[in-house]
């Protein structure tokens, strides 16, 4: 590994624990919001986090808070993003030994 690439990584790592933690938060938020009949967070929102590496703590926040797991959308759509980053995080290893 690139000793320059390697300073990164702590950053990233803080980053990506940090979004899956807003990710978590914001399931819970809306199931929270749902079961009182308030005012929604957008699903946009939601997926928006996931997009930006929170993927895992929306995974986590879907099952533990039992929320959007009907949504074929969400229940197909969360998992595949993070199937997407890890291939997208792992292709560059592959193909640089190649």
């Amino acid at each position: 590994m690139h000793t320059g690439l390697q300073a990164y990584w702590p950053w990233l790592t803080v980053y990506l624990i940090c979004v899956s933690l807003v990710g978590f938060a914001l399931f819970g938020a809306d199931k929270a919001r749902a079961r009182k009949g308030r005012w929604r967070i957008p699903e946009k929102v939601l997926f928006g986090v996931a997009f930006l590496g929170g993927t895992p703590g929306c995974l986590v926040g879907m099952h533990l808070f039992r929320h959007k797991t009907r949504r074929w959308y969400f229940r197909w759509g969360i998992p595949l993003i993070l199937l997407i980053q890890l291939l997208g995080c792992t292709a560059p290893f592959y193909f640089r030994r190649q």
